[in-house]
């Protein structure tokens, strides 16, 4: 915080407070979004998402399932859900009784029952059993917002897209890449500074990081690979 000492019995006037404002933004460096990326991606090479899949309606039942649940109870459930599930059509005819017993551990199991098995009949009436491509069209399903559409474009489809969940979310505040909390908001601005090439995996690498180094509490400051770049006013020093 800048202090002005007061001469005279006045303090500092209007205009020099918002020069001082300016010039105290304007010293601040915007963070290099190509630089940022390039640092997590020397550090995680590969980044893939924790989900298990073998193919995009996989991939869309798992994140559908991981809401409020852990990737590593959601592929333990879906283990054998894919086995006994292998079409679009057998989430439509599903018996919701039998089907929320074998999602039930996953929690909130009675509307994600609903919501899965109204995704099928969706996927079978209105695109012939198969998962869309786009996004406009990912999104007409039951359960299926943004970012759920973003993380089937991305990593099942091979697409470049941004998938802002709350560890993107999270990373991308602090590093000061975003000031936001609306995840539109964030995937814009994230996909306009971004290198194209490089949606996806800057996607799966910033989870890793949020879930890894930078978390929700006591975030691991001293040994992040984007320490110089952060621009996070509370980071721990090193």
């Amino acid at each position: 915080m800048i202090r002005h000492r007061q001469q005279g019995g006045q303090g500092p006037t209007m205009a020099t407070r918002a020069k001082s404002a300016t010039k105290a933004k304007q010293s601040v460096k915007a963070p290099d979004a190509g630089e940022i990326t390039r640092l997590l991606l020397q550090h995680y090479p590969d980044p893939k998402i924790a989900l298990h899949f073998s193919n995009p309606l996989e991939l869309l039942i798992a994140v559908i399932l991981s809401a409020q649940c852990t990737d590593a109870r959601v592929n333990e459930v879906t283990k054998t859900l894919f086995k006994k599930y292998r079409r679009a059509a057998d989430y439509a005819n599903a018996d919701p009784a039998t089907f929320e017993q074998e999602i039930r551990s996953t929690g909130f199991y009675r509307n994600k029952a609903k919501t899965v098995i109204a995704c099928g009949r969706k996927l079978v009436e209105d695109f012939g059993g198969e998962v869309p491509r786009t996004v406009e069209e990912l999104v007409t399903l039951p359960g299926v917002g943004c970012k759920t559409a973003n993380m089937v474009r991305g990593n099942a489809f091979g697409q470049q897209a941004i998938a802002v969940d709350t560890h993107v979310m999270r990373v991308a505040n602090r590093l000061g890449l975003v000031k936001s909390e609306d995840a539109e908001e964030v995937e814009a601005a994230l996909a306009a500074a971004v290198p194209a090439d490089k949606h996806t995996a800057f996607a799966n690498a910033m989870i890793l990081h949020g879930r890894e180094t930078c978390t929700a509490r006591n975030p691991r400051c001293p040994e992040c690979v984007l320490w110089g770049v952060c621009q996070w006013p509370d980071k721990v020093p090193r």
